[in-house]
């Protein structure tokens, strides 16, 4: 769908973002450049084929992360402190 606006909106809408409210149900909308929005779209897919590798890399480290040496790790401000409280 396609609505035709007058050029003022559309020539601040090529350097930002224009709020179009629905004067029925109140609803808000965003119109942007097109080239921004496949940018968007482009970054918001990256972003979800990324959330896909989230499991296998919890598994990779996990082994790490399990690792009774990681507990002075934990501690690792509490033991600094006292190492800087020897010199």
């Amino acid at each position: 769908m396609s609505i035709e606006l007058s050029t003022h909106p559309l020539q601040s809408a090529a350097k930002t973002a224009i709020r179009v409210v629905d004067p029925e149900t109140h609803e808000e909308y965003v119109v942007v450049n097109a080239s921004w929005f496949d940018r968007l779209k482009e970054a918001s897919e990256d972003i979800d084929s990324l959330r896909e590798t989230y499991p296998a890399v919890d598994r990779t480290f996990a082994e790490g992360w399990n690792d009774p040496k990681m507990d002075e790790y934990d501690r690792y401000e509490e033991l600094r402190v006292c190492i800087d409280g020897l010199r």
